[in-house]
């Protein structure tokens, strides 16, 4: 393909390719607009399954991401303020984020989110990163599965290490955080498992020993467990903050910077109010 085409060509060329490698959708209507294009692009994406595509159509989906990625605006450290001792909170699209890894909050099937066009952060990620995420991750997991049997699935609190490939971070950890099963008394009484708190407070923990272990001087973590595992959020942040700070006393300059992610308001405010 030629390396100068325009990304509405790069767009249309993607939307041709991935439609022809789906069976089930190989004779979709396509849209005429751009966003409804970039739907379509996205949809097809979630629902690959990893398999190998041809080495032209990676190119071109590598430089489509990279610019929609700058289109976007990528965000430098430089340019989230450092509160205390290493630690910023950015509200926003943590795929934007330029950190030596970030934080994904994965399933214990580790292969991203199939559900098209779904807003979860595994979808964001496995999206802007490309089909080779979720590739990178399914060898991982065959190898797992090869020593541990085929009915294998990530535990709880275990980090998963990848390339980031076109985010502008550096790495991706993904991680899969305790599930707290709606309705519980315990969640609308305000008191949570023991379990459910170390199982996060390891997740946090896990992550930094991982980093430290691969040299990365900069993480940004979602809200590991929020939102559809419905861990309640302000408990959330004070684990988080909690496991966090602790880490860093214990490992004085093993890491420069470390990014509490949020995307809603709610939870912005509950790490200013810890980080105040």
């Amino acid at each position: 393909m030629n390396e100068n085409l325009s990304q509405d060509q790069r767009l249309d060329y993607l939307v041709e390719e991935f439609k022809a490698d789906s069976v089930e959708y190989k004779d979709l209507q396509i849209p005429t607009d751009r966003q409804g294009k970039q739907r379509i692009l996205r949809s097809l994406m979630n629902i690959r399954m990893p398999k190998k595509i041809s080495e032209d159509v990676l190119l071109v989906q590598n430089e489509y991401l990279r610019s929609r990625a700058e289109e976007k605006g990528i965000v430098q450290l430089s340019a989230i303020p450092e509160i205390r001792d290493g630690l910023s909170i950015w509200q926003g699209d943590i795929t934007r984020l330029a950190a030596d890894a970030i934080v994904n909050a994965a399933n214990s099937q580790m292969l991203g989110c199939f559900v098209p066009m779904h807003t979860c952060i595994d979808n964001c990620i496995h999206t802007f990163a490309g089909i080779q995420l979720r590739a990178e991750c399914a060898r991982q997991m065959e190898q797992l599965k090869s020593r541990y049997g085929r009915d294998y699935e990530q535990p709880t609190a275990v980090p998963m290490l990848t390339d980031a490939y076109n985010l502008p971070a550096g790495k991706v950890i993904h991680i899969v955080g305790p599930v707290v099963p709606p309705g519980t008394d315990f969640v609308a009484q305000g008191r949570l498992d023991a379990s459910l708190e170390n199982d996060l407070a390891a997740c946090y923990r896990n992550t930094l020993d991982l980093c430290l272990e691969n040299g990365l001087k900069s993480v940004a973590f979602c809200c590991i467990s929020t939102g559809v595992f419905h861990f309640p959020g302000r408990r959330a942040a004070e684990i988080a903050v909690q496991t966090v700070t602790g880490w860093l006393s214990e490992h004085p300059g093993g890491m420069e910077r470390v990014i509490f992610n949020v995307f809603k308001d709610e939870d912005r405010v509950y790490y200013e109010q810890l980080l105040q």
